[in-house]
């Protein structure tokens, strides 16, 4: 629309960082000129009223100095300015400004210069009000018919119309069920007040049931004020229009046709005085205010309607006649006549821009420029594709996910732990039970050759372990010449005595592992030399550690066998100590300089403790649904109890409560223990998926030493078992996980092509139940057992029959296949308690009074 801007005649930036809303602009001849041109008047919330009379040179003009005819600070925030006969004993003009805890109405008038200085205008306070109650905002009429003055009418924030007969106030009525105010206007056909209402419907009130109702003012005006106690009003019709409204405008043809015009949040409403609706127009964008006015042609109504994508629209009727952009979302819109000049639009921001325009198509002068042809040589287009094909094609088969540093040397990070613990811990939870919590520092250093714009240093750790600060940012001045965001990543070990203490060896337990090496068993004294048990010095084959919190892990080792078995009370403790057993047996076989050092493992996968772990975390998911769908509805029916007795207690006549504060009292409490238990729940949830998580890294080591993975293939289990996103009730670690291992049994671990076609769902929704999950954790093992391997790149994931020994087993595509899935996979992974099948071991030396 380059055609239909809007002309700029006159514009000004009002103050700094002032803010302005509907209520702030008005055009009128304040100052009683009688030549018949509109003064602008503006008030800001931050309290200043100016008055503007545009006098541009040449059209597009900014302001000028003698344009400002007056600035003053009247210190309280202005909500509105009218202009009206407010004065009594006069028919001139006098200016109305509302505060939000007085009105005040002022004289403007002008002094002739004999100087180049120009007119000088000054205001004079004629009256003021003191309010009781928080202004919301104001409307003005002849109220009741009065003939040759103006009446004014306020509405409070808490629903109450207070009329003011010009220096004296009248009376103050409660508008019936109002909980928060909506735009008021007032019409004069018909001597009403009109408002909408918190529920989303038009009212009406006729100003002689508000002036009649019997009320407290005769006898006690003062206590009228402050509580505003009267008879309930009877409104005269109402009208649902199913959305809040912006603001009302009454437009009058002539004495016998009125129209009352609403702004909705989507629609614009035109209604006859009766309530009935006349039209109605759907608005294709977010309107910010509007302004009906008569049209020249008879019969109809121009609305212009500003919207947030900083158009302005104008209709007749319901017909768009009209479409002009402006520099800004007006919030209030005047028409007005300036310099001799009618039809000006005037146009306000919240931010103060203030323009005047008219509606214009002047075109714009640019052309642009001609395109030179040449032909096109399709020879070099090809080459040129083919070599683009390639390095994305390369780019695909990387296995990189994170753009790295083209040196290694432009920017290092490293991490030190302290050797020792804080002196005075920092932990959030000083105690676990009776251990107390301590806390170590890491200090991460960064080293960089390169010239750098911005540095976000992001530190991650597995819960439970929890971080004092967990981001870090660096701002430099100098850019970095290429803008390529860069990524680097360091990994650092937390010291065991963290988490874990020395602790009694356990005799039973309910879970056992036993991992095979192909060295000679070490003292477990030499691996794990701050766990020594003082009082058990000559056990150096059997060591016991104990978590915070009290949970115990028995770590032993065989003098010949070359085995080592981890047990405890819980499956998910496993984990710990097995993969710190396996990397200091890493690093002690390194110091020693053996290479070749292996480990292995032969037992069965605990796939049936895992799966136990898996229910009980989707478990109390399907808990915290309930729990809060119900906190909700107890706090739906809390609200509508709070309605019934609100409109009960400021009745003047209340009717008996009906025990409402009985029944109020029963679902408060049932919303706080409800509000408790969503709470509880949430941190079973928490400790819950710490638990699941350990035990899926238990659940990958072991996959990883059963088949002999490599470290990509590793990384590309954790990357589907532990997505990196937050658990959360929309989308939750089962979801997640079963996608990314249903993707991996798809593409690499499929047996043929018709599994690779087949489509994923595109949709990641809560599952009903963990069955799915179950049957595709336990395909992924058996395919894995039947020789297949991991990977990502797409030649690699091709079909290869006869490769894999055994050949795989298909993905499920109906019951049939999944119950004989279900057959198969039994006879795999046989599901028991003790997860060791193997012979006893009969080489550990027996502990004195802890193991036979």
């Amino acid at each position: 629309m380059s055609l239909f801007k809007a002309r700029d005649w006159w514009s000004t930036v009002l103050g700094e960082k002032e803010e302005f809303d509907q209520g702030c602009l008005c055009l009128a001849d304040v100052d009683n000129s009688g030549n018949g041109q509109d003064k602008i008047i503006v008030g800001s919330f931050m309290g200043y009223l100016r008055i503007f009379s545009p006098h541009p040179v040449k059209t597009g003009d900014g302001s000028q100095a003698e344009d400002l005819l007056l600035e003053v600070h009247l210190r309280d925030p202005i909500l509105q300015v009218e202009v009206g006969k407010f004065v009594s004993g006069t028919e001139m003009l006098h200016l109305a400004v509302l505060h939000s805890r007085k009105l005040c109405v002022y004289s403007v008038s002008g002094t002739l210069g004999n100087v180049e200085h120009g007119n000088q205008y000054q205001i004079k306070l004629m009256y003021e009000h003191n309010l009781q109650r928080t202004a919301c905002n104001m409307t003005y009429g002849s109220f009741g018919g009065v003939k040759g003055r103006d009446l004014i009418c306020i509405q409070s924030m808490d629903g109450m119309l207070m009329v003011f007969e010009q220096e004296s106030y009248a009376f103050g009525r409660f508008l019936p069920g109002s909980l928060l105010p909506g735009p008021l206007a007032y019409s004069s056909r018909t001597d009403s007040f009109i408002t909408v209402s918190s529920c989303r419907q038009v009212e009406s009130y006729k100003y002689q049931v508000l002036a009649f109702a019997t009320d407290a003012d005769k006898r006690q005006e003062t206590e009228q004020q402050k509580l505003g106690s009267g008879k309930r009003l009877v409104v005269d019709w109402t009208l649902n229009i199913g959305e809040q409204a912006l603001d009302i405008c009454i437009v009058s043809f002539n004495q016998s046709v009125s129209s009352v015009f609403v702004l909705g949040e989507r629609n614009f409403f035109c209604l006859k005085d009766n309530g009935q609706i006349r039209f109605m127009k759907k608005l294709d964008c977010s309107p910010s205010c509007f302004l009906p006015y008569c049209s020249v042609s008879e019969g109809t109504i121009n609305t212009l309607i500003g919207n947030h994508n900083s158009m302005l629209h104008i209709y007749q009727d319901v017909t768009l006649k009209w479409a002009t952009q402006l520099p800004h979302i007006p919030v209030a819109v005047r028409v007005g006549c300036l310099h001799d000049l009618k039809g000006v639009i005037v146009t306000l921001s919240d931010d103060g821009h203030l323009q005047c325009s008219y509606l214009g198509t002047d075109p714009s002068l640019f052309q642009a420029p001609k395109v030179e042809s040449r032909e096109l040589n399709y020879d070099e287009l090809d080459v040129e594709l083919k070599e683009l094909q390639k390095i994305i094609k390369d780019v695909n088969k990387s296995q990189a996910l994170w753009p790295m540093t083209e040196r290694e040397d432009d920017l290092k990070v490293s991490a030190t732990v302290s050797p020792s613990f804080d002196s005075v811990s920092q932990a959030t939870d000083a105690e676990v039970g009776t251990d107390l919590v301590p806390s170590v520092t890491v200090k991460v250093t960064l080293q960089n050759r390169t010239v750098l714009q911005k540095v976000k240093l992001s530190i991650y750790v597995q819960p439970p372990l929890v971080l004092t600060r967990d981001q870090f940012t660096f701002e430099f001045k100098n850019r970095n010449p290429d803008g390529i965001p860069r990524v680097i990543q360091c990994k650092f070990r937390l010291p065991l005595k963290l988490i874990c203490l020395p602790g009694q060896p356990s005799k039973t337990a309910s879970h056992k592992l036993t991992i095979d090496t192909n060295k000679p068993p070490v003292s477990l004294l030499s691996l794990f030399p701050g766990f020594a048990n003082q009082s058990e010095d000559d056990q150096v084959n059997v060591m016991g550690f104990r978590f915070l919190g009290g949970s115990r892990v028995t770590l032993l080792a065989s003098k010949t066998s070359q085995r080592y078995r981890i047990q405890s009370e819980q499956f998910e403790d496993l984990w710990l100590i097995t993969n710190e057993l396996i990397l200091r047996l890493q690093e002690y076989f390194e110091k020693q300089g053996i290479k070749d050092f292996a480990c292995s493992f032969s037992g069965s996968m605990p796939l049936q403790e895992y799966f136990e772990l898996i229910d009980r975390h989707f478990e109390l998911r399907k808990n915290g649904e309930k729990l809060e769908e119900l906190l909700s509805e107890r706090a739906v029916q809390f609200r509508a109890i709070q309605r019934r007795l609100l409109a009960r207690f400021k009745d003047k006549t209340p009717a008996p409560l009906q025990h409402l504060d009985t029944l109020l009292d029963g679902t408060y409490k049932q919303v706080t223990a409800l509000a408790d238990a969503v709470e509880e729940n949430r941190g079973d949830l928490l400790q819950s998926l710490s638990r699941l998580q350990s035990a899926t890294r238990l659940l990958i080591l072991l996959l990883g030493l059963w088949q002999k993975l490599s470290a990509d293939q590793l990384a590309l289990l954790e990357a589907a078992f532990l997505p990196l996103q937050e658990d959360t009730q929309e989308l939750g670690w089962e979801e997640t996980a079963d996608a990314a291992i249903s993707h991996l049994l798809k593409t690499c671990l499929s047996k043929s092509s018709k599994e690779q076609a087949l489509n994923l769902s595109s949709q990641l929704d809560a599952p009903k139940d963990t069955s799915r999950l179950k049957k595709h954790i336990t395909l992924l093992c058996d395919r894995l057992a039947k020789g297949g391997r991991l990977c990502l790149s797409t030649d690699a994931a091709a079909p290869q029959p006869m490769v894999m020994p055994g050949g795989c087993t298909p993905i499920p595509e109906s019951e049939l296949e999944e119950r004989a899935l279900e057959q198969d996979s039994a006879e795999l992974f046989t599901n028991h308690r003790h997860l060791i099948a193997e012979p006893p071991m009969p080489e550990v030396p027996p502990l004195q009074g802890v193991l036979e």
